[in-house]
This record gives C-alpha cells, sequence and structure tokens, in this order.
C-alpha cells in the first residue's frame, strides 16, 4: 500500500511539474535581443578602476573603460575580467525570462589567478552602479553556476527561509571549460528560479526587488557571452 501511494504522490508531482512548465511557456512571448552582436548600444559601463594595491583612481572615470574590458569580438560581448566592473542594461526589467549563452575564456586576473572563473548574471538592479550594484545575482562561476547571491541587502525567500546573502545549488548541471552553457533566470513577480543547461538549478520567492536593470559581470576571469535575450511573461 505504501509503495502504491508513493507511485501516485510521485506521478502527481511529475504531472504538476509538467503542467506548471507548460503553464510558464504558454506565458512566455517573443524573444527580444538585448545584445546586436555589432557593439555595446543599450549597455552602460561601469569599472572599479584601482592600481596593483587595490588604490582606486580617482582620475579614470568609472563609465569609461580604457583597457577594454568590455568589447565585441567576432560577434560575442567578451569580457577580459581584468577589472572588476559590470555591463548593465539602461532600460529595466521586470517579469521575464532571460536566456544567456557563455563559455569561459582562459585569463584569470586579480584574486581569480588560484581560484574558480567567475563571472555573475545580476538582475533587478537598482540603485547607483558600483561594484555591486544592489540585485539578485545567478551565480556564474566554475563549478556554482546557479547558486543566489543576494547583493547589498537584498532578500529571496528559498525552502521557507528568508536568505540575505547567499544560497548554493541543488544541482550541478555546468558543462566542461571551454564549452557554450546556457543559462535562463526566470523572474516572474517575486518568484525567481535559475536554469543552467534545461535543468532547474535553483528556485526562490518573496523577492525585495522585482524590477529592474540587468548586469553582466567582470570579476577576474575572461568570459564570452555570445546571447543575451528576454522573453517577456504575459500576465
Amino acid at each position: 500500500m505504501f509503495r502504491a501511494i508513493s507511485r501516485v504522490v510521485l506521478v502527481l508531482g511529475m504531472l504538476a511539474s509538467g503542467s506548471a512548465a507548460q503553464a510558464l511557456e504558454d506565458r512566455v512571448s517573443a524573444p527580444r535581443e538585448l545584445f546586436n552582436h555589432k557593439n555595446l548600444d543599450g549597455w552602460t559601463i561601469f569599472i572599479r578602476h584601482v592600481d596593483e594595491k587595490g588604490k582606486p583612481q580617482p582620475n579614470i572615470d568609472t563609465k569609461t573603460d580604457p583597457g577594454g574590458v568590455f568589447k565585441v569580438e567576432d560577434g560575442a560581448i567578451h569580457i577580459s575580467g581584468a577589472e572588476f566592473g559590470g555591463l548593465t542594461t539602461k532600460e529595466e526589467f521586470t517579469n521575464y525570462r532571460l536566456k544567456v549563452e557563455f563559455k569561459w575564456g582562459e585569463k584569470r586576473w586579480l584574486d581569480r589567478k588560484n581560484r574558480p572563473r567567475d563571472s555573475g548574471i545580476l538582475v533587478h538592479c537598482i540603485g547607483p552602479d558600483k561594484v555591486w550594484t544592489k540585485s539578485i545575482e545567478c551565480q556564474v562561476q566554475e563549478g556554482d553556476c546557479g547558486d543566489f547571491w543576494l547583493v547589498d541587502g537584498t532578500t529571496l525567500k528559498i525552502d521557507g527561509t528568508v536568505e540575505k546573502t547567499m544560497r548554493t545549488k541543488k544541482k550541478d548541471a555546468e558543462k566542461p571549460r571551454g564549452e557554450w552553457n546556457t543559462i535562463e533566470v526566470v523572474c516572474d513577480g517575486g518568484k525567481i528560479t535559475n536554469i543552467v543547461n534545461g535543468v532547474v538549478v535553483n528556485e526562490g520567492v518573496e523577492a525585495s526587488v522585482t524590477k529592474g536593470r540587468i548586469l553582466l559581470q567582470s570579476e577576474g576571469a575572461e568570459v564570452w557571452y555570445r546571447k543575451v535575450e528576454v522573453l517577456p511573461l504575459k500576465p
């Protein structure tokens, strides 16, 4: 009897999960490219210019990029990682499915020289640009893609607990270095779902921020982004 009931519960769970996924797909509108594969129109740059000892260099405008940290090469966004900073959309977004394709480069800088390669996708960015802008981050880091980081005071409830710092992903779905990965971040009201290569790896509700800009991090590691698109969600 117990096994029979367990099978029924499992089947019902799978059906509910499939119905929820289909319901979400039914709400997705046509994709909108945020990156035109030619230049960085529609984006702003912020770089925390510091010297080799980490001391700020106030004579260099944080909105400029003399070192070419953010460039378009071969139709993709090439982030060198040589300086900490962000590439941020000028536009704000709410209720959408973000789809990004990325792969790691070879170079590592600063405190990343002997550590996993690191970047990140920050959603619902609000307030002034800085390192790092107030937001909720879907981690992009070797071995940790899909972790949540709550940046500058944001919160997210995960498995009944209100998180104020971070929550590790539940599954590992990242491909080996050198291969392209697809990361999707579904922002649906106060619910945020991180999907790595088609696998749901993290999910939270009651986000303290539900609207804002989107940011791609430069955080000490070379990384390429060849697709950045938003699929708005219908009510």
